[in-house]
């Protein structure tokens, strides 16, 4: 991909942090990828540039941030199911990074995009494994955890996508917000299951709480409310003296009885 005239790159301005630096590098990324200036947004994650994307144009931002910001390391690919958001969709997010010597010209940047699956189908992208061979680990686990389409994945295996962590003949994408887990409606769990679920519905029944090693109970141990004083005692009437144990008042009055 070639630069833009009069653009400089990451390498020359160092990593992209600060507002208008961020600003300049977002306008650049739309430039060169062929979008409106509208199309691609940035904000900040914790320090670190995040560029939002359309889909349809993530594997030429992929390969600008390579080829012009100099984003030669590839970091991990994940995705994070947004069932509320507007749209509704999963968020494909790629941690990509510029490594160099001296230090200054560390670098790194995040590009995100938003598949939508508001009627249910399986979102589709297109996979970067023909950038980052690397990235078809990464992509497998997104298929299988999510439930992502990424059309021309190749990892040199001839294969195609097949599952990564999860065994053969599972069905289902267990990261995706909608997924029931087997486990939880197959026992009695502690508190809510699913969403909707009221924690009364599931409560289950109190349970005397463990201390861990070398607390004491504070039943047995620590400061003591104040007894009150032993009013005084009527003419005529019987009572403990202060002092003494109920025990010794029996054992007392056992004697007395005895003699």
């Amino acid at each position: 991909m070639s630069q833009q005239p009069g653009e400089q790159t990451a390498d020359q301005t160092g990593a992209p942090s600060g507002d208008e630096e961020r600003e300049r590098l977002r306008a650049g990324l739309a430039a060169g990828t062929g979008l409106a200036d509208g199309e691609v947004a940035v904000t900040d994650a914790d320090g670190t540039a995040c560029f939002d994307v359309p889909a349809d144009a993530w594997p030429g931002a992929v390969e600008y941030a390579r080829e012009v910001w100099g984003m030669r390391f590839f970091d991990w690919l994940s995705a994070v199911d947004q069932p509320d958001a507007d749209p509704p969709g999963v968020d494909v997010v790629l941690h990509l990074a510029r490594v160099g010597n001296p230090p200054e010209a560390l670098g790194r940047v995040l590009l995100r995009t938003r598949l939508a699956s508001a009627d249910g189908s399986a979102p589709i992208l297109q996979s970067i494994t023909r950038l980052f061979p690397g990235a078809a680990w990464h992509e497998r686990e997104t298929h299988e955890m999510f439930g992502v389409q990424f059309e021309g994945f190749d990892d040199g295996s001839g294969l195609g996508m097949r599952p990564l962590l999860l065994p053969d003949g599972f069905r289902g994408t267990p990261l995706r917000k909608s997924f029931q887990l087997a486990a939880r409606a197959a026992k009695p769990w502690p508190g809510a299951k699913e969403p909707g679920e009221s924690h009364a519905d599931t409560a289950s029944p109190s349970r005397r709480k463990l201390l861990p090693p070398g607390v004491p109970d504070p039943a047995a141990w620590g400061p003591r409310r104040p007894v009150p004083p032993t009013p005084p005692l009527a003419p005529g009437e019987v009572g403990v003296p202060t002092g003494e144990s109920a025990d010794a008042s029996g054992r007392d009055a056992h004697s007395e009885g005895g003699r």
